[in-house]
């Protein structure tokens, strides 16, 4: 996976988690260099603010949504 350099402000949810997750497997192998890891573990900080800012941000929008009673989502069931 090529490696994004993007501030994660200009990155959708999804590709944020996708690079995290990326993030995270390479530095569980352990075969990372020191300054690599470095790198690599602030990079994945700021992608898990964006990651939580992103859903706080939805979760705020549902709120408003339902008059301010967070509610949960209705099933396709229902």
């Amino acid at each position: 996976m090529p490696k994004t350099t993007a501030p994660p402000d200009d990155i959708p949810f999804e590709k944020a988690l996708e690079e995290l997750e990326s993030i995270v497997a390479r530095m569980e192998e352990g075969k990372l260099p020191l300054e690599e890891s470095l790198a690599a573990y602030q990079r994945g900080a700021e992608l898990l603010r964006h990651c939580e800012g992103k859903l706080s941000a939805a979760q705020a929008r549902i709120a408003v949504l339902e008059g301010d009673v967070l509610k949960d989502l209705p099933t396709a069931e229902s």
